[in-house]
């Protein structure tokens, strides 16, 4: 189904972990500071061996692994047709290398041979032809996207991954081409535009109730970095501020952090199987009582869908690992220059002290130690898409690696442009009378997270 190392690259490389695990506690063993007792650590420590099989396999499940989603996205929807396009035996123009980056698919240049690296740098590669995206999704070099081929090399079919919203490139060869960054929100992935790619939307529009014109127009008032969880939910494709769609959030720096997503629907593991089940429709279970609630989630009841087996099941197992992984992505540290030193340092005593923003964000999670949801009111914001969720209450997001996410706006939907405004609100909802010394060196300090 997916692209897999070897047996023996398997092994090799999860002995090698196994070892650098291992390895590791020796070393902190040894490093104990003095006058402390060090932890003995045997010599095989099962803990740490299983800790390190726990992350090499979930960081393959977050990259590579579809779910078998290419039943729907491939057997139902057909998207792999739309991306070869009719020249090459699919229909329309076609995805070309430009298009694919333009609407915020990344390609990974750790998978790109050297040859067609140098082809690239030289400008020997047609970026306008379709024929060229073929042979990238072949590489399994297009992050988030796996290509099914037959025996004489023609796409049969596509899956996605976790891969496709939740990591980006460092455009470390060319914009939108890079080494992988594990976790990092795509702020911009337009995935109403690849959607629409589709030949078929009719199984989207049967499950939604409505034709496949008001899917194209739902999935076109998106845009990038934004997408609509709980659209097969409820049906609501629009709210207060235009389209329903949120922010596609990070999915680093999480350890330690209670609720998962901007509504606070569950654990990390609880949210992932939900994206896979239900969102990137592979073949997992997902159950979930919730859902049977018809006020606030008509869709999902009539289709049953807090209440979802499949056999084999392909999400399930894997589960453990892949969240295991993800608690292990620390939240990037801010490019050196990037934000006022000084100004961050008086920053911090501003963000404990007269801001209150430790009351909440309480360092160094920056999220409640605990139960970490509020109800609108208390945040000063409208419920509607509070409302959409369970708890009916927003969740206190981390604010570590803030800045690696600044690109479509702050909160849930981007509803605040820039931090001074969001720092403006806060300032205003709870009547704090920050100068504009404090609010500049508060900025600074988020920044500096």
């Amino acid at each position: 189904m997916n692209r897999t190392d070897s047996p023996l690259r398997s092994r090799i490389a999860g002995a090698l972990a196994a070892a650098l695990g291992i390895s590791v506690l020796a070393f902190l063993v040894a490093a104990a500071p003095a006058g402390r007792a060090p932890v003995f650590v045997p010599a095989h420590d099962p803990a740490a061996a299983h800790a390190a099989s726990m992350f090499t396999q979930g960081r393959r499940t977050f990259r590579e692994d579809t779910f078998g989603d290419e039943a729907f996205w491939g057997g139902a929807l057909r998207l792999h047709e739309g991306i070869e396009g009719a020249a090459l035996g699919g229909v329309g123009p076609g995805v070309s290398p430009k298009t694919a980056l333009a609407v915020g698919l990344k390609v990974d240049s750790d998978a790109l041979p050297d040859s067609l690296k140098d082809a690239l740098k030289a400008g020997q590669v047609n970026l306008d032809d379709p024929a060229t995206t073929l042979a990238l999704v072949k590489l399994d070099s297009v992050v988030g996207v796996h290509g099914a081929f037959d025996g004489g090399g023609k796409l049969t079919a596509v899956g996605i991954q976790c891969a496709l919203c939740h990591s980006t490139v460092d455009d470390s060869f060319a914009p939108g081409i890079g080494r992988r960054l594990d976790g990092w929100a795509n702020r911009d992935l337009n995935v109403g535009a690849i959607v629409s790619l589709s030949p078929d939307l009719s199984p989207v529009a049967s499950a939604l109730g409505v034709d496949v014109a008001t899917v194209k127009n739902v999935l076109a008032s998106w845009g990038p970095g934004k997408f609509d969880a709980e659209l097969i939910l409820d049906g609501k494709a629009t709210g207060p501020n235009g389209s329903s769609a949120v922010l596609i959030p990070p999915a680093f720096g999480l350890a330690g952090v209670n609720l998962h997503t901007w509504t606070g629907w569950g654990s990390v593991t609880n949210w992932n199987a939900f994206v896979a089940t239900l969102e990137m429709h592979g073949q997992g279970t997902y159950l979930d009582e919730r859902l049977d609630d018809a006020g606030q989630f008509p869709l999902a009841a009539a289709n049953g869908l807090g209440h979802v087996r499949s056999s084999p099941d392909l999400v399930t197992p894997k589960l453990g690992a892949l969240e295991f992984y993800q608690l292990a992505i620390p939240a990037p540290k801010p490019p050196a220059g990037s934000f006022d030193a000084a100004a961050a340092g008086r920053g911090k005593l501003v963000f404990e002290g007269s801001a209150r923003c430790a009351t909440c964000h309480v360092p160094p999670l920056f999220t409640e130690p605990g139960w970490n949801m509020h109800t609108p009111a208390e945040i000063g914001i409208d419920d509607f898409q509070a409302d959409r969720a369970p708890d009916h209450a927003y969740r206190t997001s981390p604010l570590a690696g803030l800045w690696s996410h600044a690109k479509g706006g702050y909160y849930h939907d981007g509803r605040f442009a820039t931090l001074r405004d969001v720092v403006d609100h806060y300032d205003g909802t709870f009547a704090l009378g920050l100068t504009e010394a404090q609010k500049t060196d508060l900025v600074e300090y988020l920044k500096s997270l």
